[in-house]
């Protein structure tokens, strides 16, 4: 078994996984106020919850876009198991093909994503993730990733509404009974709801006309599930995408070896 570390600016995804499956997935809270040590004793705890020990984990991966805790993680990893993990960047192979702009600029959570979709989907495609940001990473039909577009994710144009404005309340992410709204609740479940479902069909639209093809759409990240569902056009939800894309980066590198 090896562990993989999704690391976001909300939340940690962390897996057990192999060739064949995946043995375990849950999400812990991203916190730069933590230390190596109360880490290494929150994941410990983790595995024995899981029934896993550590001898039995052969290595591990890595992919973040915060990276004092990839050094952190990279830490953990280390005290708890003795053995160094992989970290998705300059000098791993993916095997992805980036054909415009910076690929040092491109995160490491879309690039496991991409490497996965590629492997499961059909070509082109768009890769969304709805997590602290919203992305759309597309890729064109030879299989090359063209670019993305970033969109403020569901929690952070929540949290910018009750934040600024003095009479709207905090509110569970719940589906309205309606799109027109009778009430502060239901109005602000709508537009989180179906405004966003909404955006990714209007996005989609934009991008397949500037591709000038039909695209397939998965969706991964922690608020995909309560949103796409009600958009008009089929998306596919994939919630392991990025363990999966971090299972086939890990095992590419370590048969280089």
């Amino acid at each position: 078994m090896i562990l993989a570390f999704d690391v976001g600016n909300t939340n940690i995804v962390l897996g057990g996984i192999d060739e064949d499956k995946i043995y375990f997935l849950t999400r812990i809270s991203s916190s730069l106020e933590k230390t190596e040590e109360e880490y290494a004793v929150l994941l410990k705890t983790i595995l024995d919850l899981r029934g896993v020990d550590t001898s039995e984990i052969e290595g591990g991966i890595i992919s973040s876009v915060v990276p004092p805790l990839t050094a952190i993680l990279r830490g953990v990893m280390q005290l708890l198991t003795g053995k160094k993990p992989l970290v998705v960047g300059p000098g791993l192979k993916t095997g992805l093909n980036i054909a415009a702009g910076d690929p040092a600029e491109l995160g490491a959570d879309l690039v496991v994503a991409a490497v996965a979709a590629l492997a499961k989907y059909p070509k082109p495609m768009v890769i969304l993730d709805m997590g602290t940001a919203t992305t759309f990473s597309v890729i064109d039909r030879k299989g090359d990733f063209r670019g993305v577009v970033i969109y403020p994710g569901v929690a952070v144009g929540f949290d910018a509404l009750t934040s600024r404005t003095a009479q709207l309340p905090r509110i569970s992410f719940e589906l309205p009974p309606r799109v027109i709204g009778f009430t502060s609740v239901d109005s602000m479940q709508s537009g989180i709801v179906y405004g966003n479902a909404a955006m990714v069909d209007g996005m989609v639209d934009r991008i397949e006309e500037e591709l000038g093809d039909k695209v397939t759409v998965i969706a991964t990240g922690g608020l995909s599930a309560g949103i796409t569902p009600h958009c008009r056009r089929e998306v596919i939800l994939d919630d392991d995408l990025l363990l999966e894309g971090l299972r086939i980066v890990y095992y590419k590198n370590r048969k280089k070896k």
